[in-house]
């Protein structure tokens, strides 16, 4: 295959995964303003929110099975372009039951969309001989930071969220359908099709806990970490945005550099090290009573769980006779119940004691991938 070929594949890919991240950041950057319009408290708010990753997560198991049965770019396409339907209809959702089930909706076509273009991207890594994948999952960061500047240019000029998305809608549209014709071409699995609900087979349950504990230490920052400095050391409101800011560029730059450092000492080294990260950095933000250094631990767990998940998915594609959508989706599907459930249990555990106890137990999650990513030899 060419090289111009390869740059086309490699660069229609991570188009799709900025669209994804892009879509998700120009949402998330108009949840205050939707919360206001429809006069809902943090609970109630709370709650509908749920509804998205719930909606990822029953879908899990069918997007695994239509990757049986149909190419990976055909679910991309259709899936992004749903993703991008349904992220207009966020901005003009009047009643909340209404943004519930568009929500869901939204939960229901990223996962069609996230999974198919990680198969895609499995699939290309499979033509390079040095390793691509981070640098996707790293467009997709750098896309959320686009997304999220947009989106403050939005609402300091008074735009609406309807309009704004509705905008944001058209232009991820026009790119779905302007680089499906660069997608990788791959055909089905019909040899390794299983049924909906099933548990990963034995060979990638290593890889599918790794995907947990990363997941959860991921998102418990994205929910609490500012949380965290407010109400533990204090800090303002300023400091606690500088807080999860620094935590997100961390994980960029982890994401933009991991594949020259995979290259150079392998998959299981960056793992390994993804684990003590998080560890060490957690530890310092549990032990440290200065935001200084917990601005420290923060850029540790950051560097941490940047490359996790991209790596399995890659060595995930490596198992020989594996179908790599279905694969996505049997790791993916114990991965997102960290995702999902552990950032509410850090709650619970807070207030029943402290969020530096919360964030104690959750450190034991770099032991969890230290420890099993020495296993993956095994595993593959």
């Amino acid at each position: 295959m060419a090289e111009i070929s390869l740059a086309r594949l490699r660069r229609a890919n991570a188009v799709y995964f900025f669209i994804s991240g892009f879509g998700y950041s120009s949402w998330t950057s108009r949840i205050p303003v939707v919360k206001e319009s429809l006069k809902l408290n943090d609970a109630h708010f709370g709650t509908l929110l749920f509804m998205l990753p719930v909606g990822l997560l029953v879908t899990m198991p069918f997007t695994g099975k239509l990757l049986d049965h149909f190419k990976s770019r055909t679910i991309m396409l259709w899936g992004a372009m749903i993703y991008n339907v349904v992220l207009a209809c966020l901005g003009f959702s009047p009643f909340a039951w209404i943004l519930a089930i568009v929500l869901f909706f939204f939960g229901a076509s990223r996962n069609l969309m996230n999974l198919s273009m990680n198969a895609q991207a499995i699939g290309v890594q499979a033509l390079y001989q040095r390793s691509i994948m981070s640098s996707f999952h790293a467009v997709w960061s750098l896309a959320g930071f686009a997304g999220a500047a947009m989106g403050y240019v939005m609402v300091a000029t008074h735009v609406i969220p309807g309009w704004h998305l509705l905008g944001v809608s058209l232009l991820l549209s026009g790119l779905s359908v302007y680089y499906y014709r660069d997608t990788l071409d791959q055909k089905p699995d019909h040899k390794n099709r299983r049924p909906i609900f099933s548990l990963p087979p034995k060979g990638m349950l290593v890889f599918s806990l790794i995907c947990f504990a990363s997941m959860a230490c991921e998102n418990t920052m994205y929910d609490w970490s500012g949380v965290y400095v407010k109400q533990v050391l204090h800090g303002s409101n300023g400091m606690a945005t500088i807080a999860f800011a620094l935590y997100m560029v961390a994980m960029t730059t982890g994401r933009i550099f991991g594949d020259r450092v995979a290259d150079k000492f392998g998959i299981r080294f960056v793992l390994r090290g993804s684990g003590i990260l998080i560890l060490t950095g957690l530890l310092i933000t549990v032990v440290s009573p200065l935001i200084g250094l917990t601005l420290i631990g923060y850029l540790f767990t950051g560097f941490g769980v940047s490359c996790v998940v991209p790596f399995i998915f890659s060595l995930a594609g490596k198992i020989p006779m594996s179908n790599p959508g279905a694969a996505l989706a049997s790791i993916s599907s114990i991965g997102y119940l960290g995702f999902l459930l552990v950032p509410p249990m850090i709650g619970y555990v807070a207030q029943s004691s402290s969020l530096r106890v919360s964030f104690a137990i959750i450190s034991t999650m770099g032991i969890l991938i230290i420890v099993l990513s020495r296993k993956i030899n095994k595993a593959v």
